[in-house]
């Protein structure tokens, strides 16, 4: 029988446009969200469910974007999520919202798991605009 551990989120802005922050520096992950699961009562084959949203405002121009989540906290601790995001010219000044979604199957046990989402651009001028939210989960056997 499943047993559920833990459920987090992280909100850094939950409507579209309460914010408008810069990513400061191309093609380096830069933080927008980060929670730690307690582990506490786990049995056999934990799983962690995580999902998110955030909202960036495109500068005129081809770019791309990357979305990259770890567990742990550094960009260097162990990979469970990456996608890139491309866009081209069409959707000039229209901020597009990237969900994602993913597992940890059967992560090391530790008192706290920790996750952490990323992103990155290869461009100046990319903006986050909000809506931003990171949710996770955890259950065991």
């Amino acid at each position: 029988m499943t047993k559920f551990l833990d459920e987090r989120m992280s909100v850094n802005a939950d409507t579209f446009n309460s914010i408008a922050t810069p990513i400061p520096v191309i093609n380096t992950p830069t933080l927008f969200a980060q929670i730690g699961l307690l582990t506490a009562g786990s049995g056999s084959n934990p799983r962690v469910s995580l999902e998110g949203t955030i909202t960036v405002e495109l500068p005129r121009a081809l770019f791309q974007v990357r979305i990259t989540i770890v567990r742990g906290t550094a960009a260097t601790d162990p990979l469970i999520y990456s996608a890139n995001h491309t866009y081209g010219l069409d959707g000039l000044l229209v901020p597009e919202v990237i969900m994602f979604s993913t597992t940890d199957y059967n992560p090391p046990i530790a008192p706290q798991l920790t996750y952490t989402a990323f992103i990155s651009t290869n461009l100046l001028g990319t903006i986050r605009v909000g809506p931003e939210n990171f949710n996770g989960f955890i259950v065991s056997d």
